[in-house]
């Protein structure tokens, strides 16, 4: 017990230093200084100038997005304006252009036979069991309109017919959107916007080489640069998102934050479903007869929508994490002498060699030993036999 103790007690109270061997080996100091110098290309290229790790950022990015659009077309004979074809009306960051318009005109409440080939039927039972269906246009009731030869259902009469041949509006390409967006970066107090207001914008059209910083997008040219099929775009509808991003260097001059725009096909990966592809949505406009009798138009429209998607990221020099990545770095490169510690002491044919060099431990026994003169001899210190240049390592030269 007592040995087993003194020997914990010895393990605790003992001090470690570093020795220095100096490695005489050009294979082993060529690893070590091509490890230093990559660390520091990593700190210096990546860290700090990529990265930009001296400097503090803030993407807590706060945004406001207005839109609006202009153009005429022409659907079903009818002269299209934007009153006609936007939606919704406000102009906010999200809108749908309408390309085509299906409408179901003079819908009462009352009941009246489906439209879709799925509930055609011959008797009561074959309606049945399409009780409670939500693909219906109205509740089911049950029973088999005989006549028409589909269910009967109870809502808005006429049920509606969607696969009536509607040509889509051509004109949709040549409109043009007009989006505002103001941001601003709380953490640095920087507001920006993504036009200078005192410049006259009417005339002008983006284009990413020839005017990348207008505010006005004709839709052919997002098109375009998505790769839509025009046509089928036009006939089924689909989402387009119109990307703004802001990245700001503060410590440049705050004019040099300007936004750089992306266009984006939203629904790509839907494109091949057999459901629910493309965009389109409904709506209905509501009206009363002389004798208070509701009824109403129903519009399903076939619609490009836009999503305007604000990012951003400002940065600024801080002493705070310059201080922390410059510690970082410093320490890293040392990991230059781990490495080729592992090479010698684990890799190397003469590890054994190494490690007693390396590693030397020293009791008290051996200090009182050396210290104590043996009989006839005397014990004498010699001033100046060291010298403040001597670092007191220890050489050795190696072959591997």
């Amino acid at each position: 017990m007592n040995s087993a103790l003194c020997s914990c007690m010895t393990s605790i109270l003992t001090y470690e230093t570093y020795k220095s061997v100096v490695v005489r080996s050009w294979p082993l100091g060529i690893v070590y200084r091509l490890a230093q110098l990559i660390i520091i290309s990593y700190f210096v290229g990546y860290v700090f100038l990529y990265e930009k790790a001296y400097q503090v950022a803030d993407t807590n990015i706060e945004s406001s997005v207005t839109t609006k659009v202009k153009g005429f077309g022409k659907l079903d004979n009818a002269v299209m304006d934007v009153a006609d074809y936007i939606y919704p009306p406000q102009g906010e960051g999200a809108f749908s252009i309408i390309t085509k318009i299906i409408e179901t005109d003079n819908q009462f409440q009352g009941r009246c036979p489906e439209s879709e080939k799925e509930f055609n039927c011959s008797s009561n039972a074959d309606c049945i069991q399409h009780l409670g269906s939500v693909q219906a246009d109205g509740m089911i009731t049950g029973e088999c309109n005989t006549t028409a030869g589909y269910c009967e259902i109870e809502g808005w009469c006429p049920a509606e017919d969607d696969k009536v041949k509607i040509k889509p509006m051509p004109e949709f390409v040549n409109f043009t959107i007009y989006i505002k967006n103001s941001i601003r970066f709380p953490l640095f107090n920087v507001t920006r916007g993504n036009f200078n207001s005192t410049k006259d914008i009417k005339t002008c059209k983006y284009d990413k080489i020839e005017d990348p910083f207008c505010p006005i997008f004709q839709v052919d040219y997002i098109l375009n640069e998505t790769r839509q099929n025009v046509t089928m775009l036009a006939e089924k509808g689909g989402e387009i998102g119109i990307i703004i991003q802001w990245r700001c260097n503060l410590d440049h001059d705050v004019n040099f934050c300007v936004p750089k725009y992306s266009f984006s096909q939203l629904d790509a990966p839907f494109q091949n479903a057999k459901l629910s592809k493309g965009y389109n949505f409904r709506f209905a406009k509501y009206y009363k007869t002389e004798d208070g009798t509701d009824y109403r138009r129903l519009h399903k429209v076939f619609a490009i929508r836009f999503d305007v998607i604000v990012t951003g990221t400002a940065r600024k020099f801080s002493l705070i994490p310059t201080v922390i990545n410059v510690i970082t770095a410093v320490t890293s490169v040392g990991m230059g002498t781990v490495l080729c510690d592992l090479i010698l002491l684990h890799c190397s044919k003469r590890a054994q060699y190494y490690k007693e060099k390396k590693y030397e431990e020293v009791s008290e026994e051996q200090i009182n030993e050396s210290l104590t003169p043996k009989p006839g001899s005397q014990l004498s210190i010699r001033r100046g036999n060291s010298s403040c240049n001597d670092s007191g390592a220890v050489s050795i030269s190696t072959n591997f």
